[in-house]
């Protein structure tokens, strides 16, 4: 029986935490000059003219998280991030700003001198995606995604010593010009455009409470869980551990005094509350 390596493929991406479709296929640059042209996703929410995804980087998970509050679902590691930012320890500060999401953004593109591999997409991050946003505000530019009038891009690789990342680097071409000169290959190209939700799968609320659970617990000998500490924060039977029991379960007590607290003539509970959404929001601004 012969082996089905596409098969394979498929379920290494499903392991890893990546659903990408048979049709998804991603442009990688390498060090050096690329010239590109920008094509519009489908159906993004108003305003938006690349697609914006939320992701957590928890060390040691093997994989990253599509973050599941973005689309108004569960989201024990969002949960776990405003309790640990409602104690006021700068310790657990600390480590809700280890555990917040980040940001990538994808456009697709077709690149030039290999139209032939048809749209691909191509991830970056926010310093490159505010350039690009600039560029539909410049008077000189306007919409780079027209097929017929928009701008090809030309994204410049540097890799300086001693540095880990790459730098990039992204110019609009000096004058718009069309997505092809066959009205019918620009159109296939418009047609194949890939369907950004099929690109990365979401977790399910049990995972991501299991992949949370080991973030904290694990890396960590027996004589360090027995000291009272681990590399990323206090022991499994320490503090940590109860502020995830709580957010998977409030205790009883908590629930019955609500009540109480709603029906006080004091204002303090309310300002307090507003309070720690604010500094929560100022928490993921930073």
């Amino acid at each position: 029986m012969g082996l089905d390596l596409e098969a394979i493929r498929k379920r290494v991406a499903e392991l890893s935490g990546i659903n990408r479709t048979s049709s998804v296929h991603m442009w990688k640059p390498t060090v050096g000059e690329h010239k590109i042209r920008c094509l519009p996703w489908k159906n993004l929410p108003d305003g938006s003219v690349f697609a914006e995804r939320w992701f957590y980087y928890l060390e040691g998970a093997g994989s990253s998280i599509l973050a599941p509050n973005q689309f108004g679902k569960p989201d024990p590691i969002h949960d776990m991030i405003r309790k640990l930012y409602s104690t006021n320890k700068p310790e657990d500060r600390e480590i809700a700003k280890k555990l917040k999401a980040k940001m990538r953004c994808y456009a697709p593109v077709v690149v030039r001198g290999q139209e032939d591999r048809g749209v691909l997409v191509w991830s970056f991050g926010k310093i490159v995606y505010q350039r690009m946003l600039g560029f539909f505000l410049d008077e000189d530019v306007g919409d780079i995604l027209s097929p017929t009038d928009g701008f090809d891009l030309k994204v410049t690789l540097s890799q300086a010593a001693g540095k880990q990342f790459m730098d990039t680097v992204v110019d609009a071409a000096r004058r718009p010009s069309k997505l092809h000169e066959d009205p019918a290959v620009a159109q296939k190209w418009m047609e194949s455009i890939p369907n950004i939700d099929d690109m990365y799968k979401l977790k399910s609320t049990q995972e991501i409470e299991t992949m949370l659970s080991n973030y904290f617990n694990g890396g960590a000998s027996q004589e360090e869980l027995n000291k009272g500490g681990t590399t990323r924060g206090p022991a499994a039977s320490d503090e940590l551990d109860k502020l995830v029991a709580e957010v998977k379960d409030p205790p009883a007590a908590a629930q019955t005094e609500a009540p109480k607290k709603a029906s006080s003539k004091k204002s303090a509970p309310a300002v307090e509350k507003k309070s720690l959404d604010d500094a929560f929001a100022d928490l993921m601004d930073e």
